[in-house]
């Protein structure tokens, strides 16, 4: 690999910013990404948006550098006609600088690839982004998705030179809500569970007792983060989709299970792997997707999240507090745990509050 020093971004004077290198001794300033195909030009932008855009730019330089580009090559290379795929790049990359899931990274990524190949060389502009949503292949629950991932997008994508709003032209449609299935005899199947697979069993017995997001909060679960003494587990708001500290009384019987658990694996750091690292994002799904192939009891709808939806209907049911719910679940607000029991099957009013003749 090609050996570059002080690869790094200076500040030429209050409001000019410049990509400055070594290379074989001479040093180099780029103020644009022409040299390297890039249409960036940060220094066009607005002065607050320079210093952002010059860190996605330098973001390429390092990916050109690591493919082998040197000064050399500057003369050689043109910069491409069209400029909305690096904007959507470096709008992608601003954005996922901050700690978002990596499932939410996915998606975002996903969009952005399939937006590019839907523009096929025209501009992006609200009214192209819009023309992409709008398309007729996708459902009205996934143009919703999208449109609200994009959106979010935005906000990003200004710090490069875009502006408008899809918003204007693609709105939010009206869509049928799902109930989601709670378990019946919710013993009945962990006994299932656990008789397939003990990681499977504690995932799901996590995420009905304490109520712990199965694909994040309980895959990447480490014993610094369970007290056995304190019969709690405490996550801080970066390990919670609120991002606000988070802490969970753990029932007996979860307890017990990781009592169990800790003994046979007080060596590792994070709870289900021994690695060093935790599990992959789809592992779960992956033993669930094997135990509904053998499972006897299990209904078609219900999946690893129907553990966190039947827990939060028992609390609902044992406390009537929707407060009470909106803690244990780990809610923003309480809008969203409303928004939660809607799509449960929880009655929310009794007979006996309905008017009488």
């Amino acid at each position: 690999m090609i050996e570059f020093d002080n690869l790094k971004i200076t500040r030429v004077n209050d409001n000019r910013y410049c990509i400055y290198l070594i290379w074989q001794g001479r040093k180099y300033r780029y103020y644009n990404g022409n040299a390297i195909g890039s249409s960036s030009a940060p220094n066009q932008l607005a002065v607050k948006h320079r210093l952002a855009a010059f860190e996605s730019l330098l973001r390429e330089f390092q990916v050109a550098v690591a493919r082998g580009w040197t000064p050399e090559q500057f003369s050689a290379v043109r910069p491409t006609q069209s400029s909305h795929g690096h904007i959507l790049d470096q709008a992608v990359a601003h954005k996922l600088s901050r700690p978002y899931s990596e499932h939410y990274q996915r998606k975002m990524r996903w969009i952005a690839t399939q937006l590019k190949q839907y523009l096929d060389g025209k501009a992006l502009t609200a009214k192209t982004a819009a023309d992409f949503l709008n398309q007729s292949h996708w459902s009205p629950a996934m143009r919703n998705n999208l449109r609200s991932h994009y959106t979010s997008l935005e906000g990003s994508l200004k710090q490069f030179g875009y502006s408008g709003t899809v918003k204007t032209y693609v709105k939010r449609e009206r869509v049928a809500e799902k109930m989601h299935r709670p378990f019946e005899d919710t013993a009945a199947i962990l006994e299932e569970i656990k008789s397939f697979d003990r990681r499977l069993y504690l995932c799901c017995l996590l995420a009905y007792g304490c109520l712990l997001r199965p694909h994040r909060e309980v895959r990447q679960l480490r014993w610094s983060e369970v007290s056995i003494d304190k019969q709690q587990i405490a996550l801080s708001g970066d390990r919670t989709k609120a991002k606000r500290n988070r802490i969970v009384p753990i029932p007996p019987y979860v307890l017990n299970e990781l009592k169990e658990w800790f003994w046979s694996k007080n060596d590792s750091d994070f709870v289900f792997s021994e690695s060093g690292r935790p599990y992959a994002p789809d592992f779960f799904n992956g033993l669930w997707t094997k135990f509904k192939k053998k499972s006897c009891i299990l209904k078609p709808d219900q999946t690893i999240y129907s553990f966190r939806h039947t827990g939060a209907i028992r609390v609902f049911e044992k406390t009537g507090s929707i407060q009470t719910l909106q803690a244990v679940m780990g809610h923003s607000d309480l809008k969203v745990s409303l928004t939660y029991l809607r799509g449960l099957e929880v009655k929310q009013v009794t007979a006996l509050e309905l008017p009488e003749l």
